[in-house]
């Protein structure tokens, strides 16, 4: 048997415990895809990424990111924390990191920027490796009875639901309040019938609720639900973030502009989590999403295969 070191972080946050968690295995060259899958499922969090030389040595790594369920082309949380890892660790593969990185992943490069905090390293930034693509619309029904709601409680005003994706797809949809969102929950069985109808790019169709909290426009609660993922509720959602940036940017009817958004998530589930997102609009399309977080070390361990 082998053994293989592997350290978890909790991300968007900064108190241990809080945040999403995520399991980074710094080492990976000796894992296949399938050993990968078992140990995603086995940790079952939200995310595990897995490190591996690149195939391009300009770059500084290979970044793969499994999901209980499968693995996917890009996340959010798990870009933040593999960085923080790698940078705190100083190296990876007898090369020095430093405080900008560029990952190879499915969805392309994406190149991280370390965050600091004097001489301490306590996060990291990055921008979407894709554009902003908005997709199909989602019916208001569908959305509320994957959420257990009522179609009341889905607000249609600023846009309808519909797919979203800077590198990972997302139905996202606003709801009406802070007390719709808390009532949220969701119904499996809707989300079996909603993915066979709408059938998305992302096929466990995870579903990003949000709403607008009272102290600006620039402050959003949210939720994501990814049942068909082995995701019941996911604690901070990067990806989905970016999306939801890009689209706010995308509605404004200005043609140059940037929005800053600040988004808490977990609030229900007691792992509070925070994400910074920057989209910037240019010629009357979105340019780019930068999302950005702290991190938090939890503990380290071996795993054997």
């Amino acid at each position: 048997m082998t053994s293989f070191q592997f350290e978890t972080v909790d991300v968007f946050t900064k108190v241990r415990f809080g945040g999403n968690p995520l399991a980074v295995f710094a080492d990976a060259r000796d894992l296949s895809t399938a050993d990968m899958q078992r140990i995603a499922l086995e940790f079952n969090y939200a995310e595990v990424t897995f490190v591996t030389p690149p195939s391009n040595p300009a770059n500084t790594a290979a970044v793969r990111i499994f999901t209980p369920a499968r693995e996917i082309p890009f996340a959010g949380h798990p870009n933040v924390g593999t960085a923080f890892v790698l940078a705190r660790a100083g190296s990876v593969f007898g090369r020095r990191t430093g405080d900008s990185m560029r990952f190879e992943e499915g969805a392309g490069l994406v190149d991280v920027d370390v965050v600091r905090s004097g001489a301490e390293i306590v996060g990291a930034r990055f921008p979407a490796p894709s554009p902003f693509k908005r997709g199909v619309e989602v019916g208001v029904e569908a959305v509320a009875r994957c959420a257990s709601l009522s179609p009341d409680d889905v607000v249609t005003t600023n846009h309808a639901p519909a797919v979203a994706s800077v590198g990972l797809p997302f139905v996202i949809a606003e709801l009406r309040s802070i007390e719709s969102l808390g009532r949220a929950a969701p119904n499996a069985a809707a989300f079996v019938d909603a993915r066979r109808r709408y059938q998305p790019a992302n096929e466990g169709f995870p579903l990003f609720l949000y709403t607008r909290l009272p102290n600006g426009p620039s402050s959003v609660r949210a939720r994501m639900f990814a049942p068909l993922s082995k995701i019941p509720e996911d604690p901070a959602t990067g990806s989905a973030s970016a999306a939801l940036g890009g689209l706010m940017a995308a509605l404004d009817p200005r043609p140059e502009m940037t929005i800053a958004l600040s988004i808490e998530q977990g609030i229900e589930i007691g792992r509070p989590s925070s994400i910074e997102v920057k989209a910037r609009k240019a010629a009357g399309a979105v340019a780019d999403v930068i999302v950005a977080g702290t991190c938090v070390p939890v503990m380290t361990g071996t795993i054997s295969i």
